[in-house]
């Protein structure tokens, strides 16, 4: 296990000689930014986009998720996100936003969004499907969405004195317009999951928000109000993955993203994380991928 994973800033989206803006919309017209995201990274922003045409798959946290025409992809600096495949024709609109951008002169909060959090659904499809009491709205959602980051795109460009502030203001509408369709999704979706589905769902989200703290199969069947054997069971018929495998793999990820931060020393990454000791998380480390978190460090 050798892969870099950075945490880019909202500036390394932009331009080099462009000032650093705490916004930034990226169009087909657009010139993306050269930067590694076919590897795991973390960002300092946030991003709402809509897939036009093409495909690409996109992996968040431990979910897997392909994207094609109609996928609206909501994503949160919580997440740890890598791009392993585009294709050449890929195209899509997309806003990226610091906090303080969105917030500033609001008394917003991103946090009440429940698509930008850790364990929320990252990639919603705007297409008929599963729910046919909302199939017939997804199409026109869909093409709101896509008119108003279009708008977003021309206010973008345009030079304007309060240009800052028309795209606070759109930005808001483009989350009150987004928080009611990844609502219709989110219920839609879990409301046609057979009950193995449900608990390898909740045991997933339950995963992302206490792997750090909690390791043991029992706390996690607790909090299902099933047994661990049950939960076991289930996780690997729906999953294809040992529960403990799901754990591991949470933990491996944030032990990568905490090394690249040459400011904490090994033993404060193993405090981070709860091992008991710094050996007790070397040895967790190496019996993962085959190198000491010291010669993982070295090799980036």
């Amino acid at each position: 296990m050798t892969a870099t994973i950075p945490v880019f800033q909202l500036a390394a989206l932009t331009e080099p000689a462009a000032t650093p803006a705490a916004v930034f919309f990226l169009g087909p017209n657009s010139a993306p930014a050269h930067l590694p995201i076919n590897l795991p990274y973390r960002s300092d922003y946030y991003k709402i986009g809509l897939c036009l045409r093409g495909s690409a798959r996109l992996q968040v946290n431990l979910e897997t998720y392909d994207i094609g025409p109609h996928s609206l992809m909501l994503l949160s600096p919580y997440v740890i996100k890598q791009w392993p495949f585009m294709s050449t024709n890929l195209e899509a609109l997309s806003i990226f936003f610091a906090r303080e951008f969105i917030t500033a002169n609001s008394s917003l909060n991103l946090d009440t969004f429940a698509f930008f959090e850790r364990d929320a659904r990252h990639v919603v499809a705007l297409l008929p499907a599963q729910a046919e009491a909302i199939a017939a709205l997804l199409p026109a959602q869909a093409e709101a969405i896509a008119a108003l980051l279009q708008v977003i795109e021309q206010k973008y460009d345009a030079p304007h004195a309060y240009r800052e502030e028309i795209l606070r203001s759109l930005l808001h509408i483009l989350l009150h317009e987004t928080a009611p369709i990844y609502s219709a999704q989110h219920v839609s979706s879990g409301a046609i999951q057979t009950r193995s589905q449900l608990i390898a769902a909740g045991f997933k989200k339950l995963v992302n928000r206490h792997y750090a703290t909690e390791r043991s199969l029992a706390f996690y069947a607790n909090k299902l109000c099933i047994t661990p054997k049950h939960l076991a069971e289930t996780v690997k018929e729906v999953t294809g993955k040992r529960a403990m495998e799901w754990l591991t793999e949470a933990v491996l990820l944030e032990a990568t993203v905490l090394l690249q931060n040459p400011a904490l020393s090994i033993s404060q990454i193993a405090d981070t994380l709860h091992f008991f000791d710094q050996s007790t998380f070397g040895r967790f480390f190496r019996n993962n991928t085959g190198v000491s978190p010291a010669s993982y460090r070295q090799g980036l």
